[in-house]
Order: structure tokens, then sequence, then C-alpha cells
């Protein structure tokens, strides 16, 4: 990664805030300063390159489409033989296939049969629809109301050679990948897979396929990282589960650390008597903050480990989802080349559910936005908001964010609504 214009320890020391409890756009404030895109760039295939992003601009080499062509089925004639108020007859002298163009140029009271994506003939400047044609042999009438130019589709009018197609920046999702092959080009430019390392702590912490003993439970915070890590495109290193151990955990993150860009850690940054995280962290990088303003998810560090981005997430399973969605997702965007880095979507709904609330911080309470009988959106809460409820994330498909003054909601107040549905 590239050197930062300011330490973090600069930040924490000369900045006007309590690491305490950070508020939330405070604390996305002070990420993004630390951020600076990877550099490596790679060739790769369009089949490859699905959800990667665009290190160089995608300059048009043609122009697109490469020909005036019919946007229907239809005949196409010169607008001057039109009659302006009654039918006027043409005589048929040929067809203009897609791929398979007429060859002469049209005359006067003249049209030719032509399809979709079929070269407009020389001559011709206006196509008319076969549903508008009475065919009389190889002679057909049209009738007037037609305008100039209609159902013809001009060279170049979507991209003109030399035109840029696609910017740096961009990720490449299906609509891109065809836009790249329609100017026949099979290989792009794309900054390399942004490297994640990711474990868990917690002696309570078994994986798939162990028999739980008393007191422990299976690992279920790897598995969410790891299919939000996935459907952002990172290269996504899973440690597995480490114990609280501050022997295991340093080699662990000092692993992390040369392996990957970012560094996840879920459990282990609340002020329990097993929590090492902070205390390492200070002693192997730099922390600027490790509590949030926020509910759920207010046990969050941020800082860095060397070169890698380090975020300590809280260990119940909701506030990994949440504390992503809300700091981890733009971080790693932006570290991948995104730029811009598109908001989550947003946007205010009565809500049809009673929503209790203390003042004092911001809250991210799951809700499920729906139309009602009338066609009007609205949202309710999923029920029980306990962090350790990972069902009211399936069920959910929006956060609805409450902010820091806010109290209680009764039904039919407006709430800002942030949809999550397909986003990470």
């Amino acid at each position: 990664m590239n050197d930062q214009p300011q330490s973090l320890r600069q930040l924490s020391c000369a900045d006007d805030f309590d690491p305490n409890s950070m508020p939330v756009d405070k604390a996305r404030e002070v990420i993004a300063r630390f951020l600076s895109p990877v550099t490596t760039i790679e060739r790769a295939h369009i089949r490859a390159a699905l959800g990667r992003v665009l290190a160089q601009d995608v300059i048009s080499p043609l122009d697109v489409p490469a020909h005036d062509n019919s946007a229907m089925d239809g005949y196409a004639v010169r607008f001057a033989d039109l009659s302006g108020d009654g039918p006027a007859t043409f005589k048929v002298t040929g067809t203009a296939l897609a791929g398979a163009p007429f060859k002469g140029t049209l005359k006067a009271d003249e049209c030719v049969r032509i399809m979709t994506g079929a070269v407009v003939p020389q001559g011709a400047d206006t196509i008319v629809m076969q549903e508008r044609v009475e065919v009389r042999g190889d002679q057909v009438m049209i009738g007037g109301g037609h305008r100039k130019g209609q159902s013809l589709r001009r060279a170049g009018e979507d991209l003109k050679a030399g035109q840029t197609a696609l910017k740096r920046g961009q990720v490449l999702r299906p609509a891109e990948i065809g836009l790249i092959a329609s100017l026949g080009i099979g290989e792009v430019t794309v900054y390399r897979r942004l490297r994640v390392a990711f474990f868990s702590t917690g002696d309570e912490l078994i994986s798939i396929g162990a028999v739980p003993q008393e007191g422990q439970i299976y690992d279920s915070n790897r598995y969410t990282l790891y299919g939000m890590l996935a459907r952002l495109g990172c290269e996504a290193i899973d440690m597995g589960v480490v114990r609280d151990d501050p022997k295991l955990l340093e080699d662990a993150f000092s692993e992390a650390a040369a392996a990957a860009d970012v560094v996840i850690t879920s459990g282990g940054v609340s002020v329990g008597e097993a929590d090492f995280v902070k205390d390492l962290l200070n002693k192997m990088g730099e922390v600027v903050f490790w509590k949030i303003a926020m509910k759920p998810g207010r046990p969050l560090a941020y800082g860095k480990i060397g070169d890698a981005h380090f975020f300590g997430l809280p260990g119940n399973p909701v506030s990994v989802m949440v504390t992503f969605y809300q700091f981890v997702r733009d971080a790693l965007l932006k570290l991948s080349g995104r730029d811009p880095v598109p908001p989550l979507p947003a946007f205010k709904v009565p809500c049809t559910s009673t929503l209790k609330k203390a003042p004092g911080r911001t809250e991210f309470q799951r809700g499920v936005l729906a139309q009602n009988a009338a066609g009007n959106w609205n949202v309710r809460v999923t029920g029980d908001q306990g962090s350790g409820i990972l069902r009211s994330m399936s069920e959910a498909n929006c956060f609805i964010i409450l902010p820091t003054e806010q109290g209680n909601v009764a039904p039919g107040t407006l709430v800002e609504v942030q949809v999550m549905e397909g986003v990470v």
C-alpha cells in the first residue's frame, strides 16, 4: 500500500475526538483519510474480468454502431418521396438483411425491404415499419404522418471512435463486459484483487464439523465475512479461529499483515479480561479508535499493522455484518480502486412498527421494506433486534437508521431506510 500523508498516531493525538465513543460519520471520515488504492495492475480476458475494477480507460476503436442501420423490420425509403397528406407508391427493388447489405443506391420512388440491424441503403434516410405499409406485389403503399430519420440508428450514436467507453475505476458488471466485447476488445487492464485476511477470536468458537462441548458455539462470522468479501471481489484469506492467547494472536496478526492489504477480525475488541486485540494493536501497530457511538457494533477498532489496514469487528454475528456494511464495505471498495464509491441507497418511508430507542447513539435496526395493498412503500422491523440474532439479518432487506438524537418511534413516522439487498 502507499505511504500515508499523516500517521494514525498523529491523528489520534491531534484530532478532536473521543476514541472511546466516536460518532458514526466521524469514524467514516477518519477511515477515509488513510485509504490509498492498490496500484498493481494486470491484464485479464473479459470473461475473467467480471467484478474487477478497471485500471485504465477503455477507448472505443470504432464507431458503434459502425453504420447507419434499421431499428426495426420495414422498408427503407427517401423521405422526400413520402407524401405529406396521402399515400405514396414505391417499387421494392431489393432486400437488406443484417450482415447482407443491399448493394445499390435508392432512386426516386424506390424502397428496399430491410430487417432490424441491416445497413441502411445509400440514398435512404427513413425507415417505415412493416405494419404501416400495404404490399401489392412488388410495390408498397405508404401513407402520411412520417418524419425524416425515423427508426434509423445512426453510425456512432452509441460511441464514436476515440471516445471513452468506460472510465478507470469502474467495476465491470455484465453490461460493461458486453460493451467491451461489442468493441472487439478481448482483454482489459484491471487492478489486482484486494487481499483481505480474516479470522475469528475466542475459545468458545468451533468450526463446522466439530462436536460442540459445553459452552462452545459454531463460528458463523467467518462465513458471513467470506460471503461479503467474495461479493466485493476481494481475494479472501480465511485464517480460521484463533484462541484467546496473546502469543497465538500476535502470530496471527503478523502472518495476516504480511499476506494481505487488509486484516479483519471478529471478537476480542471489547473490554473483557480475555480481549487482547486492542493491546496487541497498540504494540504491533497503531489504533485510531475502538468504540463507536452506534448500536449494534459499539466495539469497533480501526488502525494499521505495518502497511495493512486493520478492522477489529465485534464478536456478535449481527454486529459483524452491520459494521461491515457501514464501515468496511466503502473502505474495501476504495482500496480496490473503485472510483467513485457508490453509497448504499437510502430514502425515507413510513414505519409501521413501534421502535424503541434511547437518544445518544446511532442505531441500525433491521427492517423489511415492502409495498402495501395500495402500492405505497413502508418498512417494519424484523422483530427482536438482539445483536446475536443472525436470523434478523437473513429476514431483513434494509437497515432502519435512527440518528443519534432520535428517541422512540411511533407507527406512521417517517424513518430513513438504507437498502442492503444485493449490495454485499
